[in-house]
């Protein structure tokens, strides 16, 4: 029997296991996060006695998941964590335990069907020797990437420590995901409106993908590490010739950078999650159809809610429309 592969897959979702507020407080009793269920339907995130978060039961509850991956028309779905369990603030004789037990829930989750259910790990970040080894243990528990936000306090991705995981996961063949989390700006700037989630988050993917391009990182990190940015690269795309007319024009921004920044495109993907076509299709313009892959930030409300039907809603040819629904994350996971 010939088995056909996936059709669509949806490479950004994210979960939140059922962490009680006993086993969040071995990381933290004052603010680490678990979650409050108030029925079998409805629950909230907490982060210690605060609500962080309304949610549903999706995030937990992988039937859920499959029913509506099915309403969709999605074959796979590649979950990570919702960034606040990440930990990275902790010492790392809590950090490491907490990002183990973490990455066995989301094995545990996604064990309710195997075929259709992935996950990307987590790992602290604050420890690099560990994150190391636990990207490495995840793969082998059958994790397929790792997920990690995009700075670790003021180190951006081109800090030494950053640089050294990557390669880790370059070596290893462990793909990644880079979340934006901890936004810029704080609650002054951004005081009401969901503005971090609609000026910050975009700024800090763009932020991540031009640490790694002016440093000079890519020149020195291996060909073969496979990165992806969540939200279609946050602004890159769209500031992406300011950035090269800045690069002709000053020599402090060529200082690092030998090649001009949008020949790096080829270096990195991003996922397809800009809400809009005509921004998809500059996206797809500036990356090339082989970089982009379906992401949905499913079951969040400022994710795609009908998952996929940004890109259908495209002009672009059914050959492109395979790439960006399954083909590349096919090559890119390994799956």
């Amino acid at each position: 029997m010939t088995i056909k592969p996936p059709a669509v897959i949806d490479i950004h979702s994210h979960f939140f296991p059922p962490i009680t507020q006993a086993e969040a407080a071995s990381l933290d009793p004052h603010a680490a996060p678990w979650l409050q269920v108030n029925d079998n339907e409805h629950g909230m995130i907490m982060t210690g006695n605060k609500p962080f978060r309304p949610v549903y039961s999706a995030l937990w509850d992988p039937a859920r998941r499959i029913i509506e991956m099915d309403a969709t028309g999605v074959d796979v779905q590649i979950m990570c964590a919702t960034p606040v369990m990440f930990g990275y603030s902790y010492p790392i004789n809590q950090a490491l335990p907490w990002a183990q037990r973490m990455n066995d829930y989301a094995i545990e989750l996604c064990a309710h069907n195997p075929q259709r259910l992935k996950a990307l790990a987590q790992v602290p970040l604050q420890d690099i020797d560990a994150a190391c080894r636990e990207a490495s243990r995840a793969k082998s528990i059958g994790h397929v990437g790792v997920q990690i936000g995009n700075h670790f306090g003021d180190k951006d991705l081109d800090d030494d420590d950053m640089l050294a995981f990557l390669t880790h996961c370059a070596n290893e063949d462990i793909p990644l995901l880079v979340h934006p989390w901890d936004m810029m700006g704080g609650e002054q700037r951004m005081k009401k409106w969901m503005l971090p989630w609609l000026v910050a988050m975009p700024a800090e993917t763009q932020l991540g993908i031009l640490s790694l391009i002016l440093s000079g990182a890519f020149e020195r990190l291996p060909r073969s590490l496979k990165i992806c940015f969540a939200h279609g690269g946050g602004s890159f795309a769209f500031l992406l010739g300011r950035v090269d007319n800045a690069w002709r024009e000053r020599d402090i921004i060529r200082e690092d950078c030998p090649q001009l920044p949008s020949s790096y495109v080829d270096r990195f993907f991003v996922d397809s999650a800009v809400f809009d076509s005509r921004a998809l299709e500059l996206l797809v313009d500036i990356m090339g159809e082989e970089r982009v892959m379906l992401g949905s930030d499913y079951p969040y409300p400022l994710g795609e809610q009908q998952v996929g039907q940004l890109i259908r809603d495209t002009k672009f040819s059914t050959r492109t429309h395979a790439r960006l629904l399954a083909g590349n994350a096919l090559s890119f996971f390994g799956l």
